[in-house]
């Protein structure tokens, strides 16, 4: 178990803390020497403004037009805080056609096709590759997506910067995407805000909520290679981690927002008080 550093990417609408990620965007050397090339990764994001709205592609269509080696970018937000009446942009309003989309780029009403969505600490939104979205302005969340870069803008409120129409309109998938989205077990369907559930799974990750109320022991799985402990809350929290070869660690204090790498096999034991979330890639054929 190790405690990983952030890596600070300021931004003109705030800041993202990369927590862990082997991205040459944003690389930790000292997790990627432990994990190889991570296909994760985490971010924690400090909204001050809103950002663009804008969309990421799915596997096949990132191959297409960024080539050999590219991913997609499926997403994931915790609201970690944020202040009361702050919005996001998560999808379109059904019923919108590509050839809308784009009149209303050229037209500047593009926000008069897209779903606000008002949000509050603890909601849970999945952002599937293909969805339009954008985080509004006095937001704080815990991002999980695939590790990877590629972000289209297809709208920026104004601002003078480059935006991607034609790779963008390429990769919007006008209903979003959830084959194979689990949450508690059941089928997960799209919402554009809800709470955090229990246990939730897509084709490329899952996540574990977990509520410490004196302790709790997990043994990390030796199948399915490094998982992430994200610490949503914590009050006098302190963790012990036995490795495979019986050596034990203590970490003493443990802070809201730190991430930890769990290697495979590792046991860990939790003690006090808080909120955790547990990360794992998940293996399928379209995420070797």
């Amino acid at each position: 178990m190790k405690l990983l550093q952030p890596i600070r990417s300021e931004k003109i609408w705030g800041y993202e803390d990369w927590l862990a990620s082997t991205h040459k965007d944003g690389l930790q050397k000292d997790f990627l020497e432990l994990a190889g090339d991570y296909p994760l990764l985490v971010k924690v994001i400090q909204a001050n403004d809103t950002l663009s709205v804008q969309v990421h592609p799915d596997d096949k269509t990132a191959l297409l037009l960024e080539g050999a080696g590219s991913r997609g970018k499926t997403e994931c937000w915790y609201i970690l805080d944020c202040e009361k009446g702050a919005r996001l942009i998560a999808g379109l309003k059904d019923g919108c056609t590509k050839d809308q989309i784009e009149q209303a780029i050229k037209d500047n009403t593009l926000q008069d096709l897209m779903n606000s969505v008002e949000v509050k600490k603890g909601d849970f939104i999945f952002i599937p590759a293909g969805t339009v979205h954008a985080i509004g302005g006095k937001i704080r969340l815990m991002e999980v997506q695939q590790s990877c870069n590629l972000t289209y803008r297809l709208y920026d409120w104004g601002r003078p910067r480059e935006l991607h129409l034609e790779k963008g309109i390429k990769s919007i998938k006008l209903k979003a995407d959830t084959e194979g989205c689990f949450s508690d077990g059941k089928p997960f369907r799209f919402s554009p805000a809800a709470p955090l559930p229990e246990n939730f799974e897509c084709p490329y990750f899952s996540l574990a909520n977990k509520t410490i109320s004196g302790g709790y022991s997990f043994l990390a799985s030796k199948d399915s290679g490094f998982e992430l402990l994200f610490i949503t809350e914590a009050e006098k929290l302190k963790a012990s981690c036995t490795a495979t070869d019986g050596t034990k660690t203590v970490f003493e204090k443990i802070q809201p927002e730190q991430i930890y790498a769990v290697a495979p096999g590792e046991k860990i034991t939790l003690e006090g008080r808080g909120k955790i979330i547990r990360i794992k890639p998940v293996q399928t054929k379209s995420n070797p």
